[in-house]
């Protein structure tokens, strides 16, 4: 499993996710809202699924 998501795609993912999840508890918006795991969780892992099927890549290109 190579990492697709690069740095500032992983705390927007991360923020993004714990925000949703958030406003879920305090009962701001419904059920909906536990979709946040899905970004907080790619996010923490560095890995996104669609990317990978799509070959996209946000991780910055090492230097030879």
């Amino acid at each position: 499993m190579t990492l697709n998501v690069g740095g500032i795609d992983r705390i927007a993912r991360i923020v993004l996710g714990l925000v949703l999840i958030g406003l879920t508890l305090t009962g701001t918006i419904g059920v909906w809202g536990w979709l946040g795991v899905v970004p907080l969780a790619t996010g923490a892992i560095g890995w996104c699924p669609p990317y990978a099927i799509f070959g996209f890549s946000t991780c910055s290109m090492k230097k030879q």
